[in-house]
C-alpha cells in the first residue's frame, strides 16, 4: 500500500491540481498551502538536510573534550562514565544504562597459570577452580584453547596477538596475584541453576514436631519416600552426603521404573559445582580461632575426593580399554581398534535414532560416509 500524504507536506507540483476550479470545496479548503512553498516542498527534495541542533552538538563535543575519548591508555579502560567522573562508574561504560556492567576477562598471566596446573601439574579442574577463583567449564575451555594456540604456533599458523593485546588493554582484567598475595577471584563459582523439578508448587503437610529439611524437600519433588528415623537423625547437615555423593555418585537412590526412573533430587548443599566449601564453612565458624587445623581438614578432604574421582576416571578407563580389540599388522604404521556395536537406549537412543549414534540409519552420518569429506589422510602425524 502507497504511503498517503500529509495534508500540510504537498509538493509545489501538486499546488495547480489542488487550486484549480474543478477541485471539490474540501480540497479547496485547505489551509497555507502556498504561503510555505519551501517547506512544503522539502519533502521530495533530494539535497541533503541541513545539520540538525543535537547533531551540531554532538560533533563539536567530539572535537573538544570528547577528543580524549579516541585513543585510550593503555590498562585503563576507556569508559564515558570514568570521563564524567561519575560515582560508581569504574565498570559501567554506558551513563544512561546504569545496570549494565562490564565483566572482567582473564588476563593473559592467570590463563598460562590454569594451563599449568591443569596439564603440567596434574591438578583437578575442581581444585584449581577453588585455588583461582574461577568457573570449571571456563577452566576447561582455557585448557582446549592454549592447546590450540600451541597446535598452531608447531604448525607456524598466525596467531592474533595484536589483537588480543589492544583487547587485553581496553577491558577489565583479572590478574594473577603474586606470591603471599590472595588470589582475587573472577566469577562466581559456586552458582546453582533452577532443577526442573522444584518448577511445580506442592503442598505438602508435615506436622510441627518432625524436623523437615532441604533433604526431606528433595524427596518431596523427587516422588520418594521419607527417609527412615534412624537414616534421618544421622544427617546433622545436608552437605554431610556432599562427601558420600562425590566420592560414590551411585551412592544417590533412585526412584521410579523403566522410562520414569530418575534419581532422588539432592539439595544444594550437595549439587552446587563444591560442596566442599560448605564443609569448610562450617568448620570456620565452629572453629574460629583453629584455622590451620579447619585448613589442614579441607586440604585431607580435597585429596580424599581428588583420589576417589582419580580412581573412578582409571576404572572407567579401563573398562572401555577391555572392550576394545586392537590390531596392529607387522610393518604397519596403523594400530587398528575394533569394538562390538552395543546397541542400547545409551548408545542409539530410546528410539533407535539418537544423533550421537554412527551410521545413517540411527541418526547423523559419521563422516565417513558424508559426500565431499576428503577421507583420505592430509597429514601423518609424527
Amino acid at each position: 500500500m502507497a504511503p498517503r500524504i500529509q495534508s500540510r507536506r504537498v509538493s509545489n507540483a501538486l499546488l495547480p491540481y489542488l487550486t484549480s476550479p474543478s477541485s471539490s470545496p474540501s480540497v479547496l479548503s485547505i489551509p497555507s498551502l502556498s504561503s510555505s512553498s519551501q517547506y512544503l516542498s522539502r519533502q521530495f527534495s533530494a539535497t541533503a538536510a541541513p545539520q540538525t541542533k543535537l547533531r551540531r552538538q554532538m560533533f563539536e563535543w567530539l572535537s573538544t573534550s570528547g577528543a580524549v575519548l579516541k585513543h585510550h591508555t593503555p590498562g585503563q579502560t576507556n569508559y564515558l562514565r570514568n570521563f564524567l567522573n561519575d560515582e560508581g562508574g569504574g565498570d559501567r561504560p554506558f551513563p544512561s544504562n546504569p545496570t549494565f556492567t562490564s565483566e572482567n576477562i582473564l588476563s593473559e598471566e592467570l590463563r598460562n597459570e590454569i594451563y599449568v596446573l591443569v596439564v603440567e601439574k596434574k591438578k583437578s579442574v575442581r581444585a584449581v577452580s577453588v585455588q583461582l577463583g574461577v568457573d570449571m567449564k571456563r577452566i576447561a575451555a582455557v585448557v582446549r584453547l592454549v592447546e590450540l594456540e600451541k597446535r598452531q604456533r608447531a604448525q607456524g599458523k598466525p596467531i592474533a596477538l595484536p589483537y588480543a593485546r589492544s583487547v587485553h588493554e581496553m577491558v577489565p582484567t583479572t590478574p594473577l596475584a603474586q606470591d603471599g598475595e590472595r588470589q582475587q577471584f573472577h566469577e562466581p563459582i559456586n552458582d546453582l541453576p533452577a532443577h526442573p523439578t522444584t518448577g511445580p508448587q506442592i503442598f505438602y503437610p508435615v506436622p510441627e514436631s518432625r524436623s523437615f529439611t532441604r533433604v526431606d524437600a528433595g524427596r518431596v519433588f523427587s516422588g520418594a519416600p521419607s527417609l527412615e528415623r534412624e537414616v534421618a537423625e544421622k544427617i546433622t547437615h545436608p552437605s554431610d552426603l556432599a562427601e558420600k555423593a562425590i566420592e560414590n555418585p551411585n551412592s544417590i537412590e533412585w526412584v521410579g521404573k523403566g522410562d520414569n526412573a530418575r534419581q532422588v533430587l539432592q539439595p544444594a548443599d550437595v549439587r552446587i559445582p563444591h560442596p566442599q566449601l560448605v564443609k569448610l564453612e562450617l568448620d570456620r565458624a565452629a572453629h574460629p580461632e583453629e584455622r590451620r587445623e579447619v585448613g589442614k581438614r579441607h586440604a585431607e578432604r580435597m585429596e580424599r575426593q581428588e583420589k576417589a574421582e582419580q580412581e573412578r576416571r582409571e576404572r572407567a578407563a579401563a573398562r572401555r580399554e577391555k572392550s576394545i580389540k586392537h590390531v596392529e599388522p607387522e610393518g604397519g604404521r596403523f594400530d587398528y581398534r575394533f569394538s562390538d556395536a552395543v546397541f542400547t537406549a545409551e548408545t542409539t537412543g530410546k528410539d533407535g535414532r539418537a544423533p550421537w549414534a554412527s551410521g545413517r540409519r540411527y541418526g547423523v552420518p559419521t563422516n565417513d560416509r558424508k559426500r565431499g569429506v576428503v577421507k583420505i589422510p592430509t597429514r601423518v602425524e609424527a
